[in-house]
């Protein structure tokens, strides 16, 4: 191949659209949830696969609570303060779900609502 042809396909204009933060955030929601839900329905029940998926959804949630938690964060405070809480409750829940004692089915609530308001373009919390 030559130098040319070899630049324009590094260069090149891409099938791939551009990535905005709004869409990384909705596909890792999205992917973490499909996550939940198929280890939540799987029978018969694998609690590794189910403690995989709840670690998972509990990281993101800790990443969430992270950046809502910085004064630097451009949303308002209350909407900060909302997301903060759900994801509280999301790590409170999820020990609920892995001793038996829940459903992941508010988890997966949850994490659908913020996915509904990041392709929306609004607020989910």
């Amino acid at each position: 191949m030559n130098a040319i042809r070899q630049a324009q396909n590094a260069y090149g204009q891409t099938n791939q659209p551009i990535r905005t933060m709004r869409g990384t955030e909705y596909e890792t929601v999205a992917r973490i949830t499909h996550r939940l839900k198929s280890a939540a329905a799987k029978e018969p029940f694998d609690i590794v696969e189910l403690a995989t998926a709840i670690h998972e959804n509990r990281n993101l949630w800790a990443l969430f609570a992270t950046e809502v938690a910085d004064n630097d964060n451009p949303l308002p405070k209350e909407l900060r303060a909302g997301i903060f809480s759900l994801a509280e409750f999301t790590n409170s829940h999820s020990s609920k779900v892995l001793r038996s004692e829940a459903s992941a089915d508010a988890l997966i609530e949850i994490n659908t609502a913020i996915m509904r308001g990041l392709r929306d373009g609004g607020a989910a919390a």
